[in-house]
């Protein structure tokens, strides 16, 4: 099954932290992720691309707004409640891109490596003001990708 966007209806709409009636998933893996924090009991509150953070692109130099994928609220294996800032994207995007896909044939630079290299540079700058905005709230932030969430078996 391949998705790529609609809306998502939470079976436990009061655990949504926005209007419920509102939750759009931009992939499949966030669809994914979408089914397992409303059917989680240790899921305490979520909430999709509700969270803004600004970050200077290292592409116009200019400050932008970042909306992170999800916020959530969860009880971890301790039993401790902790707020976590959630990005999901696939793993061939966290990483920088290859050096050995720079060139074309005809020995000029590809426009898919410069268009992976501006890609890489802003989600880094994201990254990284979502990271120091979370260490001020005392919150984790973590990227997750296909490897997190497709099932193993």
């Amino acid at each position: 099954m391949k998705y790529h966007q609609g809306y998502f209806k939470p079976r436990n709409p009061t655990k949504y932290k926005g209007d419920p009636t509102n939750v759009i998933y931009r992939s499949g893996l966030e669809l994914r992720l979408m089914k397992f924090l409303d059917e989680n009991n240790n899921i305490l509150k979520w909430s999709s691309e509700e969270v803004v953070i600004p970050y200077r692109s290292p592409i116009d130099g200019r400050v932008h707004r970042y909306f992170p994928d999800f916020w959530v609220r969860k009880r971890n294996p301790q039993g401790v409640v902790e707020d976590v800032l959630i990005e999901v994207k696939p793993a061939s995007q966290c990483k920088p891109p290859s050096i050995s896909k720079k060139n074309t044939p005809k020995g000029r630079v590809s426009r898919r490596y410069l268009s992976e290299v501006k890609a890489w540079g802003i989600n880094s700058a994201k990254w990284e003001a979502a990271e120091a905005f979370c260490k001020t709230k005392d919150w984790k932030f973590v990227i997750m990708t296909e490897k997190d969430l497709t099932p193993h078996g």
